[in-house]
């Protein structure tokens, strides 16, 4: 968790300069992705460059492409294609140029990840991660509303990854979204052998502000039917081997061996009321956590209680507005008392 390493390059070759520029400089405000990025507007320029530095991922104009581009020795060609174009091309994989960056960089990751088998030592380029776990035994706690704002937050320095284990999410529903991958796609990954989960992880995650996020699971059988070992395989793969800073967990009862789960974050947020009923939930939770075994969690536990947050927007607007709300400015106020 405390080694820094190279990254690989992630190249970009297109005639076209602006639209060379604009994507490198998109790619490179994305912080989870562990390449360092690379633009070149000519292939003469690219192939000299490749003489000194090996490149990892070439992303090239159909347009730019040359017998000299085809000599280079990279770990994945991708062709970048207007539409039509020459059959001799068709032996590499081709993504669409004219569709949103988002959307092309996930192309990119799934063609990669699904031929180049995982390794040992994938770069990092980070210090440590930080995972938090958020979770109450209590209901109606603002405990998703709080992870998403902290997120945010914490965000806005650092590169953020957040998870939501529940069993019901309502992600689709409250920002009006389909998704085509989620985290049980991420979670076949993890099942599989030399499944390069963390380029797989690239290609999947989606951006709320400066927070990424995985699409969560639409059943909650994808949740209760993962093992706590699948989970945790999961984890130690972002915490290797990403280059995020911070984990954020939003955790519910569906997840198997919770207590477990807990145990392996670095720090615990207990959304918490008070009245009385919850007050009892809250400790009969705290004496299971000594029963089994648990007092680590005990130590790691904050318990809070966040205010709750209202608004008229809907969709994106909904989570992004929760930064400059009264939750927002509580969970500034708790971030400052953090130590470090």
């Amino acid at each position: 968790m405390n080694q820094i390493k190279k990254k690989n390059i992630f190249a970009v070759c297109d005639l076209e300069v602006e639209y060379a520029y604009n994507f490198m400089e998109y790619l490179n405000q994305r912080r989870n992705l562990p390449f360092e990025v690379q633009a070149f507007t000519s292939a003469e320029i690219l192939c000299e460059y490749a003489k000194s530095q090996p490149i990892e991922i070439l992303l090239i104009s159909d347009k730019a492409m040359c017998e000299e581009v085809r000599q280079l020795k990279v770990g994945k060609l991708i062709i970048l294609t207007e539409g039509v174009h020459n059959p001799e091309l068709d032996q590499y994989s081709s993504i669409y140029k004219y569709q949103s960056s988002d959307q092309v960089i996930r192309e990119v990751m799934d063609c990669y990840g699904a031929e180049k088998a995982a390794h040992e030592g994938s770069p990092v380029m980070k210090k440590s991660t930080s995972v938090i776990g958020v979770y109450s035994p209590v209901g109606r706690t603002q405990k998703t509303s709080f992870a998403l704002t902290l997120g945010q937050i914490l965000a806005k320095d650092r590169a953020v990854l957040y998870l939501n284990l529940e069993s019901y999410s309502g992600f689709e529903q409250i920002l009006g979204e389909t998704y085509e991958r989620n985290l049980s796609d991420l979670l076949y990954f993890v099942r599989q052998e030399n499944a390069n989960v963390i380029h797989r992880l690239s290609g999947m995650v989606l951006p709320i502000q400066n927070l990424d996020y995985v699409p969560p699971a639409l059943s909650p059988m994808d949740i209760q039917c993962t093992s706590c070992g699948e989970w945790l395989a999961l984890f130690e793969e972002i915490v290797r081997n990403s280059t995020y800073e911070v984990l954020i967990l939003d955790l519910g009862d569906g997840v198997q061996e919770l207590y477990q789960i807990l145990d392996y974050c670095t720090r615990v947020y207990v959304p918490v009321r008070g009245d009385a009923l919850s007050a009892a939930k809250l400790a009969q939770f705290e004496n299971l956590l000594r029963m089994w075994d648990y007092e680590g969690v005990l130590e790691k536990m904050q318990k809070i209680k966040p205010p709750f947050h209202s608004t008229n927007r809907t969709g994106k607007g909904y989570i992004e507005d929760l930064v400059w709300s009264e939750l927002g400015d509580y969970v500034r106020q708790l971030q400052r008392k953090e130590p470090g």
